[in-house]
């Protein structure tokens, strides 16, 4: 990602434009590292979020509505004090440096107009937020730092805000033709990208990335052997084209999510997309983010569970393979017995072995067979028989052990996957409630808790107009094709992997082929491997899908199908969830 000081000036630009004549309106501190404003403006409300994580420190207008604590934090109140109601009346930055002052017409204690500064430093670490008087002091900060530690700067309420040490690098929007003739003329670093950032302020090294695409051909282009002239004209049309014009563009996953982003067209990764303004690109690629990493945090204890069960099934499947293939030379046990039996007259008891003729050998050659002294000559010649036959059952009972185990990995690693896709509270608890009604899970103690609502399947619409489900876990996908499909209903599933059941509901009659690719798309979205490309699709009427005798939850087996090649395009999954969206609403 590229949330560099010149990305910031794009979105403060963007907050500029929208924010006109806007008076603070609320304030929250929905966690210990976010601050929300919210500005009343000329034109509506907007949500102004403060992002200070040192890994993803950002600044934008955000729609997102995370929930708040019971009891506001002490900043969070302190804020309130000093800017509720307060007029936005500037914003501030610094060239090269993501650093931003929203300055605010507030009324003091005495009645009297006062100017205070909010400020937001967005250099990873060190970021902060402070909230100065109209003298420069700090009145207080998001993260206090003492005299005593090891810091350039100390941030404690009282003292004089002093600004970051300046960048002491080149600012690209001054630069002219012959200041990039001269980087690459003048001895630096050999890769053309690393040679922009050393002399660069304020870029990113996905930005300078992009100049040496552009430039020279490559994001590894080495600087020797270049045309000083012809690249160096190169560099500086695409700065004053970026720089000047920026655009809110992103590299997007295989299911839409965006990957990485920046101010100019993101050529290096391939295809590209253009986002609608830069604080909707911000809120959409954090929102999703945090959305699946609170997922993750809360199915934690679940996932571990499952994955040490997974574990320990593959250790245990793994002996037993071991103890399978030690069957395979039972034959030889039998062999053993029948030349023993044939010789038993060669035999007294005490022997410890006997030396006979191999006559299952074409040369007849003598082998030494091992005899235990305590048995009979009869008795050792039965216990090879009987080795022979607990072997062979041994097999039987292995195999059907280990089919048993391989279902029952199968099954384990399919809830792996639900949890992946897991995206509400609701969908965990159903997997949690399933993997209780398996066994694998403790029930919760204590009071007996309400009974949930049951969650229904996610629906969608195909561009014909046919409805299409599509199952959350394995419970539900036993539902919907056993219970809920009837017998003339399409049933889709990824081909050999773990995923959804899709159920296009026909209505007794025959969908268009169009309407069995995009329910196809939705299978392959909402599978093991839908990060892939030309993912193959199985597709047969539900009465052909059948459940396994004794199996887990949303296990099936059939025979009669077709199977179709599909992507799965992320505009499809959007245009069905907007569908979803307005069915419910």
């Amino acid at each position: 990602m590229a949330f560099d000081a010149f990305f910031l000036s794009a979105v403060l630009d963007e907050i500029q434009s929208r924010t006109a004549e806007a008076r603070v309106d609320k304030i929250h501190q929905p966690s210990r590292d976010t601050v929300i404003l919210q500005l009343k403006c000329r034109d509506g409300r907007e949500k102004l979020l403060f992002a200070l994580n040192p890994t993803a420190p950002r600044l934008h207008l955000s729609t997102a509505s995370p929930e708040n604590p019971a009891e506001p934090p002490m900043f969070c109140m302190l804020l309130r004090k000093h800017l509720l109601g307060a007029r936005l009346v500037e914003i501030q930055r610094k060239p090269m440096e993501r650093w931003a002052a929203f300055v605010f017409d507030c009324i003091d204690e005495m009645g009297d107009h006062v100017r205070k500064r909010l400020v937001a430093e967005l250099m990873g670490r060190t970021c902060n937020l402070y909230l100065l008087s109209p003298e420069g002091r700090i009145i207080d900060c998001l993260r206090r730092i003492g005299l005593d530690e090891s810091a350039k700067r100390a941030a404690l309420p009282g003292l004089n805000y002093q600004d970051p040490s300046p960048i002491e690098k080149a600012y690209a929007p001054e630069w002219e033709n012959e200041d990039y003739v001269n980087l690459l003329v003048q001895p630096g670093a050999d890769i053309l990208a690393e040679r922009l950032m050393d002399a660069l302020g304020g870029l990113s090294p996905l930005i300078c990335r992009e100049a040496a695409l552009f430039a020279a051909g490559s994001t590894d282009a080495r600087v020797e052997g270049l045309d000083a002239e012809s690249v160096g004209e190169k560099l500086s049309l695409f700065f004053s084209e970026h720089l000047n014009h920026p655009t809110p563009c992103y590299y997007a996953q295989a299911d839409g999510t965006p990957k990485q982003f920046a101010f100019c067209p993101i050529r290096q990764y391939g295809e590209y997309r253009q986002a609608e303004s830069f604080s909707a690109l911000m809120d959409s690629y954090y929102t999703i983010r945090d959305k699946k990493d609170a997922m993750r945090q809360k199915s934690q204890s679940v996932r571990k569970t499952v994955q040490n069960l997974c574990t320990r099934l593959k250790r245990k499947l793994a002996i037993q393979e071991k103890e399978l293939t030690a069957t395979f030379d039972r034959e030889r046990l039998r062999q053993l017995g029948d030349i023993l039996t044939a010789n038993i007259h060669r035999i007294r008891k005490g022997q410890t072995a006997v030396e006979c003729e191999d006559f299952y050998d074409e040369n007849m050659s003598l082998i030494s067979i091992p005899l235990s002294p305590i048995l009979s000559p009869q008795q050792n010649a039965a216990k090879f028989y009987k080795d022979y036959t607990r072997m062979k059952n041994a097999e039987k009972e292995l195999t059907k052990q280990m089919e048993l185990g391989e279902n029952e990995l199968n099954y384990l690693q399919s809830v792996l996957e639900e949890l992946d896709r897991a995206a509400s509270d609701a969908e965990l608890e159903e997997i949690r409630r399933e993997l209780q009604d398996g066994g694998y899970l403790k029930a919760d103690s204590g009071k007996k808790k309400m009974k949930a609502a049951k969650l229904a399947p996610m629906r969608f619409e195909s561009t014909d107009g046919y409805p299409i489900y599509v199952g959350r876990n394995n419970r539900q996908n036993e539902e919907l094709t056993f219970r809920s499909a009837r017998k003339d209903d399409i049933w889709c599933h990824a081909s050999k992997v773990h995923g959804s059941h899709v159920i296009i509901s026909c209505g007794g009659t025959t969908p268009p082929d169009d309407t069995i690719t995009q329910a196809a798309q939705l299978a392959a979205h909402y599978a093991e491997s839908k990060g892939g490309q030309n993912i193959p699709v199985d597709v047969t009427p539900v009465k052909q899908v059948k459940k396994i005798l004794g199996g887990k939850p949303g296990m099936v087996i059939y025979h009669t199908y077709k199977t179709v090649i599909v992507n799965p395009y992320p505009n499809i999954v959007v245009d069905a969830l907007n569908a979803e969206k307005k069915e419910e609403a």
